[in-house]
């Protein structure tokens, strides 16, 4: 199959490319699985150490297909030619290709012009085994739900973060103690003859700038603590390549990936954490500073995969 971006295909192969994604440690589409061995396996692939290019497009006949390339850089320019508001020809060279997948893992809102609307190519007898690629349902909340919904969080980090104030990290606890000294008499609370004293946390209770408990709510529900303490794990004994991912943010913080059975987390190394669970459907689930996280942070920082 050649790989073309022309504007009007030539050949009934030819193949109009739509966009690429990248297939590599660092930078995998997480609807495939929740570490780069996964995401590989479910295209089929083996898990190369330099990874794939994964170019999506359309046949002249309007079909569907993943063309997967090892021609890893040419992909990347290609991507961050696009961001840039660049015009990019990708056009790999026939001998990078790998394979040629019916089908798209992901939806796309774009297609081809002058050809039919997008389908799936009909199989062929050796193919009849094999479905084509399809995104996942989006009615259903399940593990590529709760990878893309991570996905958001990263993405849009300041949206999310601001929805979101330390008061929302004090625990029940701090909300009993606080409705305890508010029915304290003044002379509890204050000291007499002597300058005002106000109440403020227990000596042996930390507390952040603002003087809230750093003691995440988040952390009091099971499937967060499971999270949290598989995570933990990763920093012993090193997971699948992937599970743990670190990108750019400002200010000279990282942004931490991190996914698990069940769970996946997105977090910034300097502020706090955002959990969510397959047995939570659409539920995110903030983690704050408190004692542990910043160690936490740090160490799966040190053991993130970065992008090259």
């Amino acid at each position: 199959m050649a790989v073309t971006d022309d504007a009007v295909a030539t050949e009934d192969d030819a193949l109009y490319v739509l966009t690429a994604l990248l297939l590599t440690p660092a930078t995998f589409p997480s609807v495939l699985g929740d570490d780069y061995p996964e995401a590989c396996a479910a295209l089929g692939l083996a898990p190369l150490a330099d990874g794939y290019g994964l170019v999506l497009g359309q046949d002249g006949q309007g079909a569907r297909w993943t063309v997967v390339v090892d021609d890893v850089s040419l992909v990347a320019v290609a991507i961050a030619s696009w961001d840039c508001g660049m015009e990019y020809d990708l056009s790999p060279d026939e001998r990078s290709m790998v394979a040629a997948l019916p089908g798209w893992p992901l939806a796309l809102a774009v297609a081809a012009p002058n050809v039919p609307a997008p389908h799936d190519p009909e199989p062929g007898p050796e193919d009849a085994a094999t479905p084509p690629l399809s995104p996942p349902d989006t009615r259903t909340w399940g593990p590529a739900q709760r990878r893309m919904g991570a996905d958001e969080i990263a993405l849009q980090w300041a949206s999310w973060r601001s929805q979101l104030d330390d008061d929302a990290f004090a625990t029940d606890t701090d909300a009993e103690k606080a409705a305890e000294d508010a029915e304290k008499p003044a002379a509890d609370t204050e000291k007499s003859a002597g300058g005002a004293e106000k109440p403020g946390p227990d000596a042996g209770e930390p507390a952040d700038d603002t003087g809230t408990s750093p003691s995440p709510s988040g952390t009091s529900h099971p499937g967060v603590q499971r999270a949290l303490a598989e995570a933990h794990a990763y920093v012993e004994t090193p997971p699948p390549l992937g599970r743990v991912r670190s990108a750019f943010a400002s200010g000279g913080a990282r942004t931490l990936r991190a996914d698990g059975p069940g769970w996946s987390m997105v977090a910034r190394t300097d502020d706090i954490a955002f959990v969510l669970l397959d047995d939570e459907p659409g539920e995110v689930l903030p983690v704050g500073r408190g004692p542990e996280l910043p160690g936490l942070l740090e160490a799966l920082d040190k053991m993130a995969v970065r992008p090259a």
